[in-house]
């Protein structure tokens, strides 16, 4: 079980910020790279990007060893997915594409254990050491893993106030690129609009003591967020921090 990450990784976030990359690598050597460079997260993708839940197990299994907690973004809000991730390992799962109180409420469900909500019971998996835990610790240290809601277009900023008032959630994420498209200027995600729209979720949110989180790939913006009260940042994702260090030593030398 991921409970000393998770439990640490809580108590990081009531410090203040903490940091981490999208990965949409194959290789968990990277991954593991990561946790020993001193990433506090980072979010496995498996909406973008070729990993399969059979590669994504030792993307957890590397997260771990480097301390590094493993947030799945998984590919859509099902009873499949979710327990899938959360099945391998994952400490907290990041469900993409809510716009609705039923979507957040949905994501819940699936992703915790009766009393909270109604995930698939199994523990022949990874995350309860293949049935070697105690079982009913298991089912009760599993409810502990967090729960990730992705806010990313205009039809979620019109919910936003029943979304907030959803029990379970553990952080808000926006998705700036998402967003962007939907309010007409896709990929300008340093637009007045977009901007405006995102600090109307932060603020909001933050009136309910719920914890934000934002995706960055300039540290301008990165900074400006974290200035915000934003304290879940993800910033840019592996291969364009591995494209970007290549290209300014390909400069230098």
């Amino acid at each position: 079980m991921n409970i000393d990450l998770i439990s640490g990784f809580k108590e990081k976030l009531k410090r203040g910020a903490v940091v981490g990359p999208f990965m949409k690598t194959s290789d968990p050597a990277f991954v593991e790279a990561a946790g020993y460079a001193g990433m506090d997260f980072a979010i496995l993708d498996m909406e973008h990007g070729p990993v399969g839940i059979e590669t994504m197990q030792n993307n957890i299994r590397a997260a771990q060893l480097s301390g590094l907690l493993p947030v799945v973004r998984v590919p859509a809000v099902s009873e499949e997915a979710i327990g899938k991730a959360l099945d391998i390992g994952a400490a907290a799962i990041q469900a993409p594409q809510i716009t609705s109180a039923d979507d957040a409420e949905k994501a819940v469900a699936l992703a915790k254990f009766y009393p909270s909500g109604e995930r698939g019971v199994c523990r022949f998996v990874r995350a309860a050491h293949y049935s070697n835990l105690e079982r009913v610790a298991y089912f009760k240290m599993a409810n502990e893993a967090l729960v990730i809601i992705q806010l990313e277009g205009e039809t979620a900023i019109q919910n936003l106030d029943a979304i907030l008032a959803v029990e379970g959630i553990d952080i808000i994420f926006i998705g700036p690129y998402d967003l962007s498209q939907s309010l007409g200027v896709p990929g300008d995600v340093t637009n007045p609009i977009v901007i405006e729209q995102m600090k109307k979720i932060v603020k909001a949110a933050r009136a309910k003591d719920i914890i934000v989180g934002v995706f960055s790939d300039t540290l301008q913006t990165a900074k400006m967020w974290k200035d915000a009260g934003v304290r879940y940042i993800s910033y840019s994702v592996d291969v364009g921090i591995f494209s970007e260090a290549c290209a300014g030593l390909k400069a230098k030398l």
